[in-house]
């Protein structure tokens, strides 16, 4: 009572303190963003412009749908990302040209872009715009009952605007760096122009590397002089043991009692009877797809295979039992596994059939659109007719199946595999005999199929497997739980890597993994381990534990760099050679002694060689290889004159230049200037955008996000 007492005494004390405190919180937070738009907020600014980090998820909500199940989010976000920054880079450079898009450019693009669309086609097969118009109008109709039409056409028009305007940036900068006919003539000059030389090689390789020191000054020097070659983005190390959710023997155990438990028949009270009724186990039961369903982890498939489409551990074996025998239980993997023969007969390998589809709906062809009943009504009248005179079979094609693809060639599909065609067409072609005409239902609609011919019988195994996932126990789980979180305590108090030692768990260290990284070798997509490693709350040395699919990962963190050029010890692989090569080369020079080509091979102790017919265009030398600088400097020489010693990619060369034979002069040089275009033409858009790239300013944010 006399706290509350005193509180109350001081009420308005404490609410200033409160109110000081929210102010300097508030304050705090303007100051950190600047006043200006919040990170929160933002994936990236690029050269000033914000990438709203709503509209980044909706693209990519949107992106990962269209690339189908397996694609991951590192993927989505990449190709977004990619899309997003290009646009605004672009969109830049057309602001700063004036560029703007007509109405009869988007109109020309459309007539292109959606001629093979039936939709936006006349009864001729042409495009037509008034069919595009009437489809746009049709769509902002429907704009209440289905705005996702009207969305994807305004993002189809976009991107066609996006398109000429590209195309109209690329056909001025193709403009600007076409070839001229002296372009021309010079490139048929470093094709066609060849020079003769005696040469003196001495390669690098004649020292030993060890005889040359390169200390890390000279690196760092080498790094600072070359800094485009060296820049890195930010980058962690870390290490980590993998401690995986796996099943102990006697789970392995359970789990065979489990699955032998369903070969055989069982009882059960039926409710309505009150009798004890038989329920039929794996070795007697006819209903496979029921059973398989209700007790396998994988569904059961209709299908049958050769040999070779089995899967390993059974291939050897199923097809020497006879029908109705049960092979296991038998372990693949994670899983144990039971397999029935249900079916042994010869199939062919593929089939040449033709076809005529009626669909439940709007059929193509005779634009009449069917009920399923009226559908099925219409290909068995067409059968009973195909089966007094399957001459009519071309003719009947063209007037009725709706099936483009096949119409072009009287409704035939040449030969094709087992597996190439839906279950039921699939099952008619290859199950039924050579000449057989008849009909089978699928997802398409109804169709009318003639057997012309099936090739390369083999026998043929129809199978139902049951597959149960060994899972850990309860137990177990907690037991995995109780060791890695006994190894993280363990690790933190002592050296990590010795603690895997003493525990014999597998160290894997991961090296240079970048901010916006998912894939980690051994855990596979794993955001939460890079995250963490970049966060600057994280240091150097500090361990975390992390579920992961396959159990716990206890992670290290052991190095981060920032922004920058590589450190020594990353670019010392790639810069040591580089400066041996430079300190061997003037070894080379100054230890040799003489003018002449002889005098120069002597006192090196090698011979003087020849090369013959070398261009410009491809400049090797015999022995040496790749020697642009060399073929350069003999291609300036004057014939029978020597050049000083050169300092080539594998060593250095002196030269005499014995023949220099020019082509003869052309009266056109446009083809290869053509050539030239060509060449500049194929990798334009990209050199584009990566030169944009790189001048950009680009703030990313997007490993904050995602």
């Amino acid at each position: 009572m006399a706290i509350l007492n005193s509180i109350r005494k001081r009420g308005i004390f404490l609410i200033l303190i409160i109110a000081m405190a929210l102010f300097a919180f508030i304050l705090s937070d303007v100051l950190t963003r600047g006043g200006g738009s919040s990170v929160e907020d933002t994936i990236a600014t690029v050269n000033g412009v914000d990438i709203d980090r709503q509209e980044f998820a909706e693209l990519l909500e949107t992106t990962q749908k269209s690339m189908g199940p397996n694609a991951n989010t590192s993927q989505a976000m990449k190709l977004v990302w990619d899309r997003e920054l290009r646009r605004l880079l672009m969109e830049e450079q057309y602001e700063k040209l004036g560029l703007r898009v007509e109405t009869e450019q988007i109109n020309e693009a459309l007539s292109l872009y959606l001629a093979g669309d039936p939709t936006f086609q006349d009864e001729n097969g042409n495009y037509s715009e008034l069919k595009m118009l009437e489809y746009v109008a049709q769509v902002k109709a429907n704009a209440n009952t289905n705005p996702a039409a009207l969305e994807a056409w305004n993002n189809y028009l976009r991107n066609v605007k996006q398109t000429v305007l590209e195309n109209t940036y690329m056909g001025m900068l193709r403009g600007g760096l076409s070839s001229t006919v002296a372009d021309g003539e010079q490139q048929y000059r470093f094709e066609n122009d060849k020079v003769n030389l005696d040469y003196v090689y001495i390669p690098y390789t004649s020292i030993d590397d060890e005889s040359i020191a390169i200390s890390e000054e000279e690196i760092a020097t080498y790094i600072k002089g070359n800094p485009k070659k060296f820049e890195v983005d930010p980058q962690v190390d870390f290490q980590y043991v993998l401690i995986e959710e796996t099943a102990s023997q006697e789970d392995i155990d359970d789990a065979r009692t489990a699955i032998i438990g369903l070969l055989e028949n069982t009882t059960a009270q039926n409710d309505i009877t009150n009798n004890i009724d038989t329920i039929p186990g794996f070795r007697e039961t006819t209903n496979y797809a029921e059973f398989v369903n209700a007790n396998s982890d994988n569904p059961y498939t209709d299908r049958w295979y050769r040999s070779e489409q089995l899967p390993a551990a059974i291939k050897d074996t199923v097809f020497d039992l006879n029908e109705g025998d049960v092979y296991g239980p038998y372990q693949v993997d994670k899983t144990l596994n039971l397999t029935k023969v249900i079916e042994k007969r010869q199939l062919p390998d593929s089939a040449r059939v033709r076809h005529i589809l009626i669909p439940a709906g709007l059929n193509r062809t005779d634009s009449i659109t069917r009920t399923d009943e009226q559908a099925k009504k219409t290909a068995d009248s067409l059968l009973s007719i195909l089966k007094g005179n399957r001459s009519r079979f071309p003719s009947m094609v063209k007037a009725f199946s709706s099936d483009v693809s096949s119409i072009v060639n009287d409704g035939v599909y040449e030969w094709f595999d087992y597996n190439q065609m839906v279950p039921a067409f699939r099952d008619y072609s290859f199950e039924q005999n050579t000449g057989d005409i008849g009909i089978a239902k699928t997802n398409f609609g109804y169709h009318i199929i003639e057997v012309l011919g099936q090739k390369d019988f083999k026998n043929v195994i129809k199978i139902a497997t049951i597959t149960k996932e060994i899972e850990p126990s309860e137990e177990t789980i907690n037991n995995i739980f109780a060791e890695a979180t006994n190894f993280e305590i363990e690790a933190a108090n002592g050296d990590f890597a010795e603690q895997a030692n003493t525990q014999e768990i597998p160290l894997r260290p991961v090296n240079k993994v970048g901010e916006l990284d998912s894939n980690i070798p051994g855990l596979g997509t794993s955001r939460q381990v890079v995250t963490w490693a970049f966060n600057e709350e994280t240091n150097i040395g500090d361990i975390s534990r992390f579920n992961v699919p396959q159990g716990y990962a206890i992670v290290q963190l052991t190095r981060r760099s920032p922004r920058g050029l590589k450190s020594i010890s990353e670019a010392s692989a790639e810069v040591t050679p580089i400066l041996r090569n430079q300190k061997k080369a003037a070894q080379i020079m100054a230890n040799s002694s003489g003018t002449t080509l002889q005098e120069v091979a002597a006192s090196q102790n090698v011979t003087v060689q020849t090369a013959t017919a070398v261009t410009m265009a491809a400049p090797t030398i015999p022995g040496a290889g790749n020697e642009p600088k060399v073929v350069g400097a003999a291609f300036g020489t004057e014939p029978g004159q020597e050049t000083g010693l050169i300092e080539g990619n594998t060593g250095v060369f002196k030269v005499r230049v014995t023949a220099l034979n020019k082509a003869p002069d052309l009266d056109n040089y446009t083809p290869y200037a053509s050539q030239l275009d060509t060449g500049v033409s194929q990798g334009l858009s990209s050199n584009v955008f990566n030169a944009l790239k790189e001048s950009a300013d680009i703030e990313d944010n997007r490993a904050t996000f995602y």
